[in-house]
């Protein structure tokens, strides 16, 4: 600790990488409606552009984690995704070179309060009580990245071995590329940053005793279970 901090910094979020090492997280992006059949489902039009929002760093959970039904929600809900690890920064970045600014990807969960954002939406106020709070955001161990950006490839969640979200990552409004390349236009990224790319349809809650196992297509499973705050 340095002489002149008049409390201990937090310890740094990092999240293992398959073959070795640790990513620190930096900032945690989203994008929303990024599936048109999610957007939809969740009242809006599949015309609609995807837009983005942030989760703070301790958001983040490891894979294997048991993670507390959060306080001040009874509509606790999972959103499955694809995660980009950003290794390179960069703005305004262009699509063909989004790639060269990735470092991996991993299986994340958008864990949401559903009835806090409701309420948020009604009063046309922000969204981070819904979605910026602590333990929202499981990830996988992130997988670096050797060829270019998928395009393709099977993304699903399961809830105690039932099926409740599956889709391709075709299905996707804007790809990868187009994900980074356009984030990169509203901030700069850094090194550290991760994005989640947006959930397919057939978001819904959770419960105390849930076990969700999401999947992308070549990426290392993600594995949590919910639990009672009290224990």
């Amino acid at each position: 600790m340095q002489d002149n901090l008049v409390i201990n910094p937090p310890e740094p979020v990092l999240v293992p990488v398959i073959g070795g090492g640790l990513f620190p997280v930096r900032r945690v992006y989203c994008v929303g409606r990024n599936y048109a059949a999610h957007a939809i489902e969740m009242g809006g039009d599949e015309r609609d552009a995807p837009f983005f929002f942030q989760k703070p760093a301790t958001a983040i959970v490891l894979n294997g984690s048991e993670i507390p039904y959060p306080v001040i929600t009874n509509d606790y809900q999972h959103e499955i995704e694809l995660v980009l690890a950003i290794g390179r920064g960069g703005d305004n970045i262009q699509t063909e070179q989004a790639g060269e600014h990735v470092f991996g990807m991993a299986v994340g969960l958008d864990m949401t309060r559903r009835d806090r954002q409701a309420e948020a939406k009604k009063a046309g106020r922000p969204w981070e009580i819904a979605k910026a709070f602590d333990l929202s955001a499981p990830i996988s161990e992130i997988t670096p990245l050797n060829e270019a950006l998928p395009t393709s490839g099977h993304i699903s969640l399961h809830v105690n071995d039932e099926l409740k979200q599956q889709a391709d990552l075709t299905d996707m409004v804007w790809n990868c590329t187009e994900v980074v390349a356009t984030l990169s236009t509203h901030y700069r990224l850094e090194p550290g940053d991760l994005i989640y790319t947006g959930t397919p349809a057939g978001v819904g809650p959770v419960e105390v005793g849930d076990r969700l196992v999401g999947s992308v297509e070549g990426l290392h499973d993600l594995h949590i279970q919910i639990v009672d705050p009290a224990v």
